[in-house]
């Protein structure tokens, strides 16, 4: 009977975690038990952080536009009572959008509603 070598498939495996943990500092990119360690954190911290982006960014059109309109002599708690009144479907990411890009176009608007 003919010997069988084993190993191709943990050899796989191994090269291949290896190889997700590139770029990480020391012995955490080249050795097997560290990299494992590592690349559990970090899946850990990316998957919790592909959320707190969505909060991040609301947040910050949150600013954009609250900046803008105490420019113009409101704040955002107001404005956004007059949207709600006026039925305006505007959400905050094209807000933002209107006040960084266009901020004539964004006066106007804020003009025209209060």
């Amino acid at each position: 009977m003919t010997r069988i070598k084993r190993g191709v498939t943990a050899n796989k495996r191994r090269k291949n975690l290896l190889k997700r943990a590139k770029g990480f500092d020391n012995r955490r990119s080249t050795n097997f038990v560290a990299a494992r360690e590592a690349l559990l954190h970090a899946d850990k911290y990316a998957y919790r952080d592909r959320r707190n982006r969505k909060r991040d960014f609301r947040a910050l059109w949150l600013v954009r536009v609250n900046a803008a309109l105490r420019d113009n002599g409101t704040t955002w708690s107001k404005f956004a009572a007059v949207l709600k009144k006026e039925n305006i479907k505007l959400n905050r990411k094209m807000l933002a959008e209107l006040a960084v890009q266009y901020p004539q176009e964004f006066d106007n608007l804020v003009k025209n509603l209060i």
